[in-house]
């Protein structure tokens, strides 16, 4: 039966209010960029905590410091775009230990952990689909939407890690050479999308997932020593660089607000 005048109005107000407290930003030239560079960002960071300290306490401070940026990213009601990046960054450093956990502390093959993470992945979307109809992130604006996006968010940077692990390690192709790979495999969901009108969720889960590899073995690249087939500028000073970067960012997109969609309509998609 369709629904009556009264019940659209109602329906359409309730949408678009709610939009106002949308979560999540518009995504943008900048988003991919800055989402790029925290996903570098996090695997050097990961490698230089495990390197400054005991890999338990790296762990755990990796730990500490997702708890405390997701509690602060879900105690605001709408968008705050210091407050989502920092939650990333976060989700980005321990992501890269979960994966490396299984690995260096547990001694699981790459192929393995990738086939896991995408495995936990695959049942998160299933799950989420089936309790909320849409797998959208223009509809972030209810706690348990936001808590199936976070969650989703860290696997797919642990999957991400564990892919970048095992094509730059097990497969043998270096982190340039992966790196490479899957800035061609990040072109495949863009041509699909503007050229072949592929599904919008589905082009943009699956660019997310692959930014996640492209950024960290291009990090990794620059950071490890030269006879690993890197630059050799050590993970320390190129946290630090990404860091300053991804800083400006925010604040250009705090100050410019070009990421936080204006239109008052709520998107389907």
């Amino acid at each position: 039966m369709c629904p009556n005048g009264s019940v659209t109005t109602w329906y359409t107000e309730r949408m678009n209010s709610q939009k106002l407290l949308s979560k999540v930003p518009e995504i943008t030239a900048i988003f991919w960029i800055t989402k790029v560079l925290t996903t570098g960002m996090g695997e050097t960071a990961s490698d230089y905590l495990a390197h400054q300290f005991a890999p338990v306490v790296a762990v755990a401070l990796g730990g500490i410091g997702l708890v405390v940026a997701l509690v602060l990213q879900f105690s605001v009601r709408k968008y705050v775009p210091w407050t989502y990046w920092l939650a990333v960054v976060m989700v980005s450093v321990f992501g890269t230990m979960a994966a490396d956990v299984l690995h260096v502390g547990l001694g699981i093959p790459y192929v393995v952990s990738t086939l896991f993470y995408a495995t936990v992945l695959a049942i998160i979307f299933f799950v989420w689909h089936k309790v909320e109809k849409s797998l959208s992130i223009h509809s972030i604006y209810t706690r348990r939407r936001e808590l199936f996006y976070w969650a989703t968010i860290l696997t797919t940077f642990a999957l991400g890690t564990a892919a970048g692990d095992m094509t730059a390690s097990t497969i043998s192709l270096g982190y340039l050479t992966s790196g490479i790979l899957f800035a061609v495999i990040m072109a495949l969901p863009v041509i699909g999308y503007f050229i072949f009108g592929m599904c919008e969720i589905f082009a943009f889960w699956f660019a997310y997932i692959v930014t996640r590899p492209l950024g960290a073995s291009f990090a990794d690249w620059m950071g490890v020593t030269t006879d690993r087939g890197g630059l050799g500028w050590g993970t320390g000073p190129v946290t630090l660089a990404l860091t300053i970067v991804i800083v400006c960012l925010v604040g250009y997109l705090t100050v410019t607000r070009e990421d936080v969609e204006s239109d008052g309509v709520a998107r389907s998609t």
